[in-house]
């Protein structure tokens, strides 16, 4: 970076780390520093006259965030993972000799907020009662080039620099920094994941990884990212579901399948969509959707307790429980309650003139089931605050699905709706590969109606629904809109550490 580009604060920090240099400091050493203690360790473990002999001798590590100087020592704040500490910094406990270089010098005119420090002290409490380190050593571990954005208190209340969007999303780094509260939202996520995976592990279900780049977008309906490969001379796809490859697996013996998939769509993006998300899909043979919506049921709770110790989140100024059972509503029902129109039986002349009379935007390249989903969608999704099952979509919805067993013109499909979006999606699975291949047709005639959406034709997949698939339940969870719930954020945005961003401007 040319320094006309840079901030005066910035030229003055490389001029420092100049000097450093100078004084024979390497201000990004590459020994080992033995770290022994976090902040969180000695917060939550220290007890005054009782085990303070333990943190005689503690060494950690962190991020200065604040220093409070008083001429021949100072109380600092460094940051780490776990938390804050304060630090208590004596000249002459860290030079004892008649060298004060390391205080004078390094600490009071060549460190900045933002320097990452290694300290090795003891452990008390302060006149004040706070839990601090009076350090005995002190290691410069980085030395920090551009100023953390400004944080101000006052009269008890935090004035936080860091809140345009923009600029969180894009600097994650920064973010996680200054808004250390940030950092609780992706633990919980970990959590969550960690809680669904013990969840599937514990009934014998099997982790397995899929292809990310495909020959064919397959196993939903949705435009795809489209790539080349340049040894084999064919274009590629970006993953838009694992479905279809994850049911060969049960073809090939496998009972129950599972895995989080990183999946890839080239649509719009708004609160509740990025291009680029997170997806848990499995599969169970021998089982149907009734069976899945229990188990659905079951998997949420379990979660939402190891996450947040209480099936109940706070949401949008709502309470959510995720408790079970969850209520259960057929699409022809919702869409009747919420609309006051009877979709059973209408040919797509009469659901295009639905949608008209609904004041729903439609296009000519629509079929049947897509003017059915835009009506529930637009009309009925939002409805929908507490979890409920949506039971019995209409086979044109639902191309990869078994018909109903008592219902025509249906098929065994629920998606599951909590706070008015769609969080999961499950069917029991078409096994007829011949049923299957007059589907997958049906969507080519879309496509050739300007569907950019429609299904490709996946024959390998055929080929392999010809050798026998058991019958099978499967599921698609939406691993983001899930960490909203759980961890109350607004945005999709809020839950990835790095959303999708346009380019900075350069210029």
């Amino acid at each position: 970076m040319q320094s006309s580009h840079l901030s005066e604060q910035e030229v003055i920090r490389r001029e420092k780390l100049s000097r450093l240099r100078e004084l024979g400091i390497e201000p990004y050493p590459a020994a080992l520093f033995p770290v022994n203690a976090t902040a969180s360790d000695i917060r939550n473990g220290y007890k005054p006259g009782e085990n303070e002999d333990a943190y005689a001798d503690v060494c950690l590590a962190g991020r200065v965030m604040s220093i409070r100087d008083m001429g021949k020592a100072c109380f600092a704040v460094l940051q780490d993972a776990s938390g804050r500490m304060q630090i208590y910094i004596r000249r002459d406990d860290i030079c004892s000799g008649d060298d004060k270089t390391l205080y004078d010098t390094v600490w009071k005119h060549l460190s900045d907020i933002g320097d990452i420090f290694g300290v090795r002290g003891h452990v008390f409490t302060t006149k004040t009662g706070e839990v601090s380190v009076h350090v005995r050593e002190l290691t410069l571990l980085t030395k920090s080039l551009k100023p953390l954005p400004i944080v101000k208190e006052k009269e008890g209340e935090t004035f936080d620099a860091v809140t345009d969007p923009e600029f969180r999303y894009r600097q994650r780094y920064a973010d996680l920094i200054v808004n250390p509260q940030v950092k609780e939202t992706f633990l919980k996520r970990s959590r969550f994941i960690q809680a669904v995976r013990n969840f599937l592990d514990a009934r014998g279900a099997v982790e397995v990884d899929t292809p990310v780049l495909q020959s064919i977008p397959g196993g939903a309906a949705a435009r795809p990212f489209v790539t080349h490969h340049n040894a084999l001379d064919i274009p590629m796809y970006m993953r838009i579901a694992n479905e279809l490859y994850l049911k060969r697996l049960l073809v090939g013996g496998f009972d129950w399948v599972y895995e989080f998939s990183r999946n890839f769509r080239n649509e719009g993006m708004d609160r509740t969509h990025n291009p680029e998300f997170t997806v848990l899909e499995f599969y169970v043979a021998y089982k149907d959707y009734l069976w899945m919506m229990e188990t659905t049921e079951q998997l949420l709770e379990q979660a939402a307790l190891a996450v947040n110790g209480s099936t109940q989140v706070e949401v949008d100024g709502k309470t959510i429980d995720l408790k079970a059972p969850y209520r259960r509503v057929t699409m022809q029902e919702a869409i009747l309650e919420h609309t006051g129109v009877d979709i059973t039986g209408m040919d797509e002349a009469a659901l295009r003139d639905a949608c008209h009379r609904l004041g729903i935007p439609v296009e000519a390249s629509m079929g049947k089931g897509k003017l059915i989903d835009e009506i529930f969608s637009e009309r009925c999704e939002t409805h929908f605050i507490q979890p409920t099952f949506i039971t019995d979509y209409p086979v044109e919805m639902s191309p990869l699905t078994k018909r109903h067993r008592s219902k025509p013109g249906l098929v065994e499909r629920f998606e599951l709706m909590i706070n008015g979006k769609e969080v999961a999606n499950a069917y029991t699975e078409l096994n007829d590969p011949v049923e299957q291949r007059e589907r997958f047709e049906e969507q080519a005639t879309l496509m050739e109606r300007g569907d950019d959406e429609a299904m490709f034709i996946d024959h390998d997949f055929l080929r392999a629904l010809e050798y026998g698939m058991p019958p099978t339940s499967g599921i698609g969870f939406g691993i983001d809109r899930l960490c909203m719930l759980l961890t109350g954020q607004p945005s999709i945005q809020d839950v990835l550490l790095f959303p999708m961003m346009r380019p900075e401007k350069t210029s």
